[in-house]
């Protein structure tokens, strides 16, 4: 290019500058502005956990973890105190703090934080040096101990929880020996508690276990006023016999679970050695029996109801009772033996594992719109399932059951509508303990066997095995901190340590063949 062509196009060049310049001078011309749009995404799953402790042995301390319902993977693990291993755990009512009775009859609390599940959180409480304790109790606040020692529950408050005192249970003319479970109101605004003794001195504790249904007494159930920390007046378990005679009826040997309703209406105790269930009313503080048939009471509709004290599990107890199901008993087994129940609030029905009947019970609990009995209330479907039974969960939307067959190795999979079985699992060790979460859409079983250190989860939408977690020890036990991802809604809030009715660590056969015919206590309670 010439110098001479170069200087002829600096003008063009200048003034197409200067245009430029006053364009961009001028405030009204549009300029797109682009805004980017974010998408939000699902809304976050509800935080739950599932809580495990595993046991190494009696003299090493236990693992707590916390399993995120979300992912299946341990959030959190550290050793639970510092000498003996636990013999059973439970957490508290709003998912806040675990506890395990150890095998030197100290309790452990640890924090269910993450964060805070280390050594340097946890805390001691120190019981009675004298104590012997079986069943913990956690509702919102606080917590109370079974204790053997003087047949007693003790109460403990604060935070950590520190002994207040020992409330003797039974009284002068109504002796309530072995007191062994506590059920009760989630929460400190309930009315009271309820305290469940043998009505017998078990001097092994396993008598429950080996012969439920010799048992030389009935079972009682002593309130606890919580306002006043106070016994009201026990209750002998069996109707027939207010007094528990000896020479009387026997109609609730070897009381071993109970369950109260969330709206503090009823309280439901499972009878092992006799087969049945009795019924209190948590209202009225006494049996649910103020209107018997025939007669019955009206209610404000003017519609006649019947009150049901007690509820057989099996023909026998049919028999025994003279109570015989609406429904019938077309299905229902010469034995039962429940152990364990849980209260769905969807279909208000109760649902029973019945260990030695290798059966599960469903029961219609409803109550009419005024709190009494319904008209269906007593119907009872019976459904087998696996050997052994251990314990029993239903989905938060009342559709299906999960129990934890001990003996078989399963987990049994029932429609609560058809009331039949849909499916069954086998699963890694000998099941003792089955909980379910139903946080979103589908839901979460945990399944735990104390003789393996595997966490096996099943998935609900399929209800196939989702996954096996290895975990650091045997796992003892499971529970989950909520169960349809709200809070303050676990409704399994005592511990079930081995014996006293409850299954031992490893079903009745194996127990015998590893321990011998004679095993004791301690061997029901080891970690296998």
């Amino acid at each position: 290019m010439s110098f001479g062509r170069a200087l002829l196009r600096s003008p063009q060049v200048g003034a197409a500058l200067a245009a430029a310049v006053l364009l961009a001078g001028c405030g009204d011309n549009y300029r797109p502005v682009v805004t980017p749009i974010n998408s939000n995404g699902p809304a976050a799953q509800p935080t739950s956990y599932a809580v495990v402790v595993t046991s190494t042995g009696a003299a090493t301390p236990g693992v707590g973890a916390l399993i995120d319902y979300s992912g299946d993977s341990i959030l959190a693990e550290a050793p639970l105190g510092v000498g003996a291993g636990p013999v059973s755990m439970t957490i508290d009512e709003g998912g806040d703090t675990g506890y395990t009775i150890n095998y030197d009859g100290t309790v452990t609390n640890f924090s269910l934080t993450p964060a805070q599940l280390q050594p340097r959180d946890e805390t001691s409480t120190t019981l009675p040096s004298t104590a012997l304790p079986v069943n913990t109790f956690a509702p919102s606040a606080g917590m109370w101990i079974s204790d053997l020692n003087g047949n007693v529950v003790d109460i403990f408050s604060g935070s950590p929880e520190k002994f207040t005192l020992p409330v003797p249970v039974g009284s002068p003319t109504i002796a309530a020996p072995t007191p062994t479970f506590i059920a009760g109101s989630p929460t400190t605004t309930g009315q009271r508690n309820y305290v469940i003794s043998e009505g017998f001195t078990d001097t092994t504790g396993l008598a429950c276990n080996n012969s439920p249904t010799t048992a030389p007494a009935n079972g009682v159930v002593t309130p606890i006023e919580i306002a006043t920390d106070s016994a009201d007046v026990p209750i002998v378990l069996d109707p027939a016999n207010p007094t528990n005679s000896p020479a009387g009826s026997m109609n609730a040997r070897c009381p071993v679970f109970a369950v109260q309703t969330p709206d503090l209406q009823r309280l439901y105790v499972l009878n092992r050695g006799s087969d049945t269930i009795t019924v209190i009313n948590s209202q009225t503080n006494s049996l649910d029996d103020q209107c018997p048939p025939p007669t019955g009471c009206v209610n404000q509709n003017g519609q006649t109801y019947f009150t049901h004290p007690i509820l057989p599990l099996s023909t026998t107890a049919v028999a025994a009772t003279g109570v015989t199901p609406p429904n019938g008993t077309s299905g229902m087994t010469g034995v039962a033996g429940p152990v364990f129940a849980e209260y769905n609030q969807a279909t208000q029905q109760l649902v029973v594992a019945n260990y030695d009947g290798g059966t599960m019970s469903l029961i219609d609990v409803s109550l009419d719109e005024y709190g009494n009995d319904s008209l269906t209330f007593g119907t009872t479907y019976t459904i087998p399932v696996g050997a052994n039974p251990a314990s029993v969960t239903v989905l938060y939307d009342g559709t299906r059951a999960y129990t934890a067959n001990q003996t078989d190795g399963t987990v049994t999979i029932v429609n609560l509508s058809s009331h039949t079985v849909e499916k069954t699992l086998t699963v890694v060790g000998h099941p003792r303990t089955v909980v379910s979460t139903e946080n979103s859409l589908y839901g979460k079983i945990y399944v735990a066997s104390p003789d393996s250190p595997f966490l096996t989860i099943v998935e609900s939408e399929t209800d196939l095995v989702d996954t096996t977690l290895l975990m650091e020890g045997n796992v003892m036990d499971v529970r989950v901190t909520t169960i349809n991802g709200t809070s303050n809604s676990n409704d399994l809030y005592s511990s079930r340590v081995p014996g006293y009715g409850q299954p031992c660590n490893l079903p009745p056969a194996l127990m015998a063949s590893t321990y011998g015919a004679g095993y004791t206590l301690a061997d029901c309670q080891a970690n296998p």
